[in-house]
C-alpha cells in the first residue's frame, strides 16, 4: 500500500509525500504562485523570461556552476510556466534526495537573474513569439484562450515584444520576489523517499532551509471571458483549415467531473470513439480531430479540434457540431447509443482505458508528483492513486447517461484558421 502524508511546513506551505515502492526514482514537483495571469498588465512576458532565468544560476553558483553541480546529482529539471503556478520539476535518484533538497530552495528562493543573462532569455522570449507564425494550430488555440477562458487566465503567457521590451532586472527580480512566497505554494514529493528518513525527515530539513521565509502572494482576480460564445476566424493563406472550439464543463470538485471524462473518453478516446468514426473514417473529412476535457479548481472547459483541408472545413465544422450535439442531449451516433445515449460496450472501453491511464500515470514519479501538487491546488487535498480509480470502478452507465440527459454545453466559442471564413 503506498503512504499518502500531507502537512503544513513551519512556514504555511502544503508538503505532500508519497512512498511509491518498487521505484528508485524520486520526483519532486514545486509548484510557486507566479505564473503568467499575476504578471502586471504593462510587464507581460514576465513568467516567459523567469522560466530560463531560474535555470541559470542560483544562491553562490552562476549559470555553468549551477548547472554542472545539478549534473552532478544526477538531476532532471524543468520549469514551466502556467496560468497560476510556475512549475519546478526534478527527479533524481531517491537516496540523493536529501543531498539536493538545498540546491531545489536556492532555486526558488535565491535566483541570480544575472544581468549578463537577461538579454538572451529576452531574445528567447521574442523569438517563441515570432515561431507562432509557423504554427497556425497554436495560433488558433491561443485565440480561443483569449477569447473563452476567464481574465487574466486567457493571456498567451508569452507577453508581447512591446511589455517584453520594457523589462528590466530588476522587474525580474523585484516581480519574483513578490511572487514567490509560502502560502500559495505547493511541494509534493513521490517516489522512493524512505532513504530520506519520509516524510517526517523531509519536512524537518525542509523547515531548516526554509526558515525566515514567510508571506502569501494574492490570487489573480477572475473576470468573465471577452467574448464565451463568438465566432473569430483567423486569415491565413495556408493550404490547411485549423479548427478549434470550447465550450463549459464541470469545475474539478464538481461530482459531474468524473461523468465528464468518461463522456469526453466517448468522444474522443481512441480509434473506436465517436469523432474519430465519423468526422474521420466514415466521411474522410480531417486528418486530425480530438475532443478533452479539463477541469479547474473554479471553472471548467471542453475542447474540440479538427484539421481539414479548404474544400472540407465547412463539413467538417458542421459534422463535429452535429456530434457533440448529440452527446448533449442524450442522443448517439446513427447505430451508437441511439436515443439512449452512451452504449455499455461505449461505456466499458471508457471505464477500462481510464483505469489503465490512472495506473500507468502511477508508474511515473514525476507525474505522480504534479498529478499530487495538482490535486492539492484544484481539490484542496492528494489523493490516493486507489481512492480515483475507486471513483470510476462505482460508476455505472445509468449515472453517465443520466448525465448527460442535464448536461449543457453553454455558450461556444469557435474559432478558425484559414483562407476563409466558415459559417456557424
Amino acid at each position: 500500500m503506498n503512504g499518502l502524508v500531507t502537512r503544513t511546513l513551519e512556514c504555511g506551505m502544503p508538503l505532500v509525500v508519497e512512498s511509491i515502492p518498487g521505484v528508485r526514482s524520486v520526483a519532486v514537483a514545486w509548484y510557486v504562485p507566479a505564473g503568467y495571469a499575476s504578471e502586471p498588465e504593462q510587464k507581460q512576458g514576465l513568467s516567459a523570461m523567469w522560466g530560463e532565468l531560474l535555470n541559470r544560476g542560483c544562491g553562490d553558483l552562476d549559470s555553468r556552476a549551477h548547472a554542472d553541480a545539478l549534473d552532478a546529482l544526477g538531476m532532471t529539471r524543468s520549469i514551466d510556466g502556467g496560468s497560476v503556478f510556475m512549475r519546478f520539476g526534478f527527479t533524481l535518484v531517491g537516496a540523493r534526495l536529501m543531498e539536493s533538497l538545498p540546491m531545489m530552495v536556492d532555486m526558488v528562493r535565491r535566483p541570480r537573474m544575472d544581468e549578463e543573462s537577461v538579454e538572451p532569455v529576452r531574445d528567447l522570449a521574442l523569438q517563441a513569439i515570432e515561431s507562432l507564425k509557423d504554427d497556425p494550430a497554436q495560433r488558433a488555440s491561443l485565440k480561443l484562450r483569449e477569447l473563452h477562458s476567464p481574465v487574466p487566465l486567457n493571456r498567451t503567457g508569452l507577453g508581447t515584444p512591446e511589455t517584453l521590451g520594457t523589462i528590466t532586472r530588476e522587474d525580474l527580480l523585484g516581480g519574483w520576489a513578490v511572487r514567490a512566497k509560502p502560502r500559495g505554494s505547493i511541494l509534493a514529493i513521490a517516489g522512493e523517499v524512505e532513504s530520506a528518513g519520509g516524510a517526517g525527515a523531509i519536512a524537518k530539513k525542509l523547515d531548516e532551509l526554509l526558515k525566515g521565509w514567510e508571506g502569501g502572494a494574492a490570487e489573480p482576480v477572475l473576470a468573465a471571458p471577452p467574448a464565451r460564445g463568438s465566432y473569430h476566424h483567423i486569415e491565413d493563406p495556408s493550404t490547411q483549415v485549423h479548427i478549434v472550439l470550447a465550450h463549459e464543463a464541470p469545475r474539478e470538485m464538481s461530482d459531474d467531473a468524473p461523468l465528464e471524462r468518461i463522456v469526453s473518453s466517448v468522444l474522443s478516446g481512441g480509434m473506436s470513439a465517436r469523432l474519430f468514426i465519423e468526422v474521420r473514417e466514415k466521411r474522410g473529412l480531417c486528418y486530425s480531430v480530438s475532443q478533452s476535457y479539463s477541469g479547474e479548481r473554479d471553472w471548467g472547459q471542453c475542447s474540440a479540434y479538427v484539421g481539414t483541408q479548404p474544400e472540407r472545413a465547412q463539413e467538417s465544422l458542421n459534422v463535429l457540431l452535429a456530434e457533440l450535439r448529440k452527446v448533449e442531449h442524450g442522443g448517439g451516433t446513427e447505430g451508437v447509443g441511439g436515443a439512449g445515449g452512451i452504449t455499455q460496450e461505449e461505456f466499458d472501453i471508457a471505464i477500462t482505458g481510464m483505469k489503465s491511464r490512472i495506473i500507468f500515470s502511477g508508474e511515473s514519479t514525476s507525474a505522480r508528483a504534479h498529478a499530487l501538487a495538482s490535486d492539492q491546488y484544484k481539490r484542496g487535498r492528494a489523493r490516493s492513486l486507489d481512492e480515483i480509480t475507486s471513483v470510476y470502478s462505482r460508476m455505472t452507465l445509468k449515472q453517465v447517461n443520466d448525465y448527460i440527459q442535464r448536461r449543457q454545453m453553454g455558450p461556444m466559442t469557435i474559432v478558425t484558421l484559414g483562407q476563409s471564413s466558415l459559417k456557424r
